[in-house]
């Protein structure tokens, strides 16, 4: 397979199902938090639930792009991604994976819904920190700390906004629905009795929105995880995209230099003017590579995981040249530019994308992950965040917030987490029933307890396990 010899091989497939049992853990650990409301409220019976639930995660990763994917590649660094020696890459993958899962299984098996995807995000950090301390790394960069900030800002605001809107949700339904159907809101559910059928309809969409969307954002950190794995092992069928024509490369260079053609480089900033050096020679050495001749029309081998360099690093320095003020490009000319760096029609075409199998296998996975092992999650979600039982209100109020969330933060191309948005949003309702009496302390604690040393432990633990298996490898 791929032409490789069989240690490599062999620690290829490791490292897929590595990513496959991250997706399919997080199916049970995270997906759980979707199906609690409607299990609780009678809307559907537990096996139907995580059977719609699996299906409609595995329909979010089909249909979810993969926007949020290539936001977690591109948190670590273009040198430990481009890195030549395949045992590197291998470490690098399996070191944030075997971390994430190790806090994931511990998390779920003491019922605590913490967020997979802060697992992961610190396990992603804790490599890119440990690879600051390798004598390969000369730039001395560790992590892309732009992309780094950005994804824990989406993080963190997260559950804020999810607890915040679920307060203001309930608030309005009691302000502005009759009282008929505010008495039906707003009552526990009968012991082992469904709901009215129009709350029923209600509760059963936004579960499966949740699910849906649960499925778009976490299910595209797994088909990043599984790209990183690509690229880093047999990076000449991935590190760029192959079936594209490289005369389309050619097109978008043409239109950078013009557009970069206008720059004085005096006015820049001392390392603008480098990053501008650099890209200019970067532009020049590809475009000599694309309009030379290419056998079959392909971009050889040996230099494509040299031209993904490139790609990143001409998208990476113009957008920070751009921003310089002694730039004084006209909204034109930004807008060009950004075309022709763009994943539509520009460069990052050729960097950001994943094979359908790819996403196939990560679905199935994520799909297969949801309808085991969510129980645990379930109990505490549904009996323990609250001292009173989940009321229908409560359940529809926590999984349309969740629901929009998640659904706007991936269009957004932001990793957020399914278990921090509803979790708080679950807390919100109970808050705005009865007040801050009305949550369980011990779990709230216990929760945000998970959520706190979330980061710092998987960043640790892949720090070190990275280390071990540079040794090791």
């Amino acid at each position: 397979m791929f032409g490789l010899e069989t240690d490599v091989f062999i620690l290829l497939f490791i490292s897929l199902f590595a990513a496959c049992a991250f997706e399919f853990v997080n199916g049970f650990h995270d997906t759980a938090n979707a199906v609690a409301t409607v299990i609780y409220t009678n809307s559907l019976k537990p096996t139907v639930a995580v059977v719609w639930s699996g299906i409609c995660n595995f329909a979010g990763v089909l249909l979810g792009g993969i926007g949020v994917a290539m936001g977690i590649v591109n948190l670590l660094p273009v040198e430990l991604l481009v890195d030549q020696n395949v045992y590197h890459s291998i470490a690098m993958v399996l070191a944030l994976l075997i971390s994430a899962i190790i806090w994931n299984l511990g998390t779920w098996y003491f019922g605590l819904p913490s967020s997979s995807s802060h697992t992961l995000i610190g396990s992603i950090l804790g490599v890119g920190l440990a690879f600051a301390t390798m004598p390969e790394n000369t730039t001395g960069s560790a992590v892309n700390w732009e992309k780094a900030i950005e994804t824990g800002e989406a993080l963190l605001l997260s559950p804020l906004l999810g607890f915040s809107l679920a307060i203001i949700l309930m608030f309005l339904l009691r302000r502005f629905v009759n009282e008929e159907t505010k008495t039906q809101l707003f009552k526990e559910p009968k012991k082992n009795a469904p709901p009215p059928p129009w709350i029923r309809a209600i509760l059963v969409t936004t579960c499966s929105l949740v699910s849906f969307f649960h499925g778009s954002n976490d299910g595209q950190k797994g088909v990043g995880l599984i790209m990183l794995i690509l690229i880093g092992v047999v990076p000449y069928q991935f590190a760029i995209k192959t079936d594209l024509d490289p005369s389309l490369l050619g097109t978008n260079i043409s239109g950078i230099e013009q557009s970069i053609a206008t720059l004085d480089s005096n006015r820049l900033s001392a390392v603008n003017r480098t990053r501008l050096m650099q890209t200019r020679n970067e532009l020049a050495g590809l475009s000599k590579l694309v309009n030379g001749p290419l056998v079959d029309n392909k971009i050889p081998n040996e230099e494509r995981l040299e031209v993904r360099r490139d790609l990143l690093l001409i998208n990476s320095n113009m957008k920070k040249i751009v921003e310089d003020e002694g730039a004084n490009l006209s909204a034109s000319q930004v807008a060009t530019l950004n075309a022709n760096l763009g994943e539509e029609k520009g460069l990052r075409r050729f960097t950001d994308y994943a094979p359908l199998w790819v996403i196939l296998m990560i679905a199935l996975s994520l799909g297969l992950g949801t309808m085991i092992g969510w129980r645990r999650i379930v109990v505490t979600v549904g009996e323990k965040i609250g001292k009173q039982h989940l009321t229908y209100a409560q359940g529809a109020s926590a999984e349309l917030v969740a629901a929009v969330m998640i659904g706007v933060a991936s269009g957004l191309k932001l990793p957020v987490s399914t278990t921090h948005v509803l979790s708080s949003g679950i807390a919100g309702t109970m808050v705005a029933n009865k007040g801050i009496k009305n949550l369980q302390a011990d779990t709230v604690r216990n929760i945000a307890l998970a959520w706190i040393l979330t980061l710092p432990v998987s960043l640790l633990l892949s720090f070190t396990l990275y280390i071990f298996f540079r040794w090791l490898l």
